[in-house]
């Protein structure tokens, strides 16, 4: 165990940062190969139509996932601390409670998109030459939703212990299980949209027995066992505490990226193509981003479990770096080779283009989002969840939504939409900056108290 784990206590944060976030970055790339791949399959084999239908479903798939998903943050941090403070006979419990909880809300979340997909993406104004086609790619990818659950939450359990190359080395094998099976199913079997779909699901399957055959190493301190299988009452309190504020902010997060996607629609099926493409690039600068989210929930949370929470500050600095380091890289990659870049996905000049305006507003400003998942990440790790959700709430929904149905619909093009995401990042950094500074002091307080 001790040779793949980043100790989050001791040494140098700087590298110790780095062995972490490496790692979590290519297991969300990974992840987001899932839907990168089916929808270069569907584009480059199927046509505009079918890489329209995958890519139209993003935004209300991340919704629905995201209802759910943000629990794994609850796990997370729980966990971090119970690492922290080598509270085994907690870690155990949260490990049986976690993997219980994420079998019940991904068969929930199967029944919710399964049933309410047509009806959303009919709202949410979807062209009609594409959205059967959609409603068909989500009703076959909820089905794995239960297992892509169980594989999220035994990731946040492993991540919390430093160990994040076990889920990476996972993911790999489940992301060449999917290529393999969309090639096999979209080129041979010509089942477009419906093959790319199962080639997901299976690989889903694949991720979470193999999480699932991790955690129960009769000799690893998880020592998951089917039979303790179950929900403890009073660890689901603490879990909920965190992870219901975290799920409210992600699913208002992409609750406001469905109203710009709604606003693309009106643009046609190419628009929606071009920049289906260039959100699937953005999100891959958003996974840096992200792992700052994580490195600050598991190094702040083992560091205020084992009672040092005055290494907070140095933890915040050195992602705060990181973030401008990996944001300014694949800015200047993107603006440079955005075109060849989308390319890739789609062949039409005019979806190409439209996916360009994107790229050029985003790429240079990622870095205020990068900053606002730091903040966030600290706020949580040290076991406040709700006031980032409430700011977020605000300053992401709030403002994109306010945008929107003012600036935008006085000038409606793209430019004046893809604008509200640098804005709405820069106005909620703000707000994250004065309640970590407020945390901060009441957790010095703390340990003033605490020695005194």
């Amino acid at each position: 165990m001790s040779k793949i784990k980043v100790n989050m206590l001791e040494g140098s944060l700087a590298k110790n940062l780095i062995l972490f976030c490496v790692p979590v970055i290519l297991t969300g790339v990974l992840q987001l190969m899932f839907n990168a791949c089916d929808m270069i399959v569907v584009g480059r084999f199927s046509g505009s139509a079918a890489l329209g239908a995958v890519g139209a479903t993003g935004s209300l798939v991340n919704l629905m996932v995201n209802l759910f998903m943000g629990l794994s943050v609850g796990v997370n941090v729980l966990a971090a601390q119970f690492f922290g403070a080598r509270d085994h006979e907690n870690i155990e419990s949260t490990v049986h409670t976690a993997i219980t909880l994420g079998a019940i809300c991904g068969f929930l979340l199967t029944l919710i998109g399964v049933v309410l997909c047509k009806p959303c993406l009919k709202a949410m104004g979807t062209p009609e030459d594409i959205v059967d086609l959609s409603v068909i790619y989500m009703r076959i990818y909820f089905l794995g939703m239960p297992f892509s659950l169980v594989y999220n939450f035994g990731a946040a359990i492993l991540r919390a212990q430093g160990n994040t190359r076990h889920p990476l080395i996972f993911l790999i094998i489940a992301g060449v299980v999917n290529v393999i099976l969309n090639l096999i199913f979209v080129i041979v079997f010509h089942m477009s949209v419906v093959g790319v779909a199962t080639a997901t699901v299976i690989s889903q399957v694949v991720s979470a027995a193999l999480i699932i055959h991790y955690l129960r190493d009769p000799g690893s301190i998880y020592r998951l066992e089917y039979k303790k299988l179950r929900v403890n009452v009073r660890l689901l309190r603490r879990i909920l505490r965190i992870g219901v504020p975290a799920s409210i902010s992600s699913m208002m997060f992409a609750f406001s990226n469905m109203l710009i996607q709604s606003s693309i629609n009106l643009f046609g099926s190419a628009a929606v193509a071009g920049c289906s493409a260039s959100g699937n690039l953005d999100s891959l600068t958003y996974l840096a981003m992200n792992s700052m989210h994580h490195a600050c929930v598991n190094f702040v949370g083992q560091n205020v479990g084992a009672g040092t929470p005055e290494r907070v500050p140095k933890i915040v600095r050195w992602c705060l770096l990181y973030v401008v380091i990996v944001s300014t890289i694949i800015g200047v990659v993107f603006w440079f080779f955005g075109e060849n870049l989308l390319a890739l996905y789609v062949q039409d000049a005019k979806a190409i283009a439209y996916g360009m305006i994107e790229i050029y507003i985003v790429s240079f400003t990622y870095f205020l989002c990068g900053f606002m998942e730091v903040f966030t990440g600290a706020i949580r790790g040290m076991g406040y969840s709700l006031a980032p959700t409430v700011v977020s709430i605000l300053g992401i929904c709030g403002f994109r939504a306010t945008w929107i149905y003012t600036v935008f619909r006085a000038h409606q093009t793209l430019n004046v939409l893809f604008w509200s995401w640098p804005l709405s990042w820069f106005v909620t950094l703000l707000a994250l900056m004065i309640c970590y500074g407020i945390v901060m002091r009441k957790k010095r307080k703390e340990q003033v108290k605490a020695t005194a």
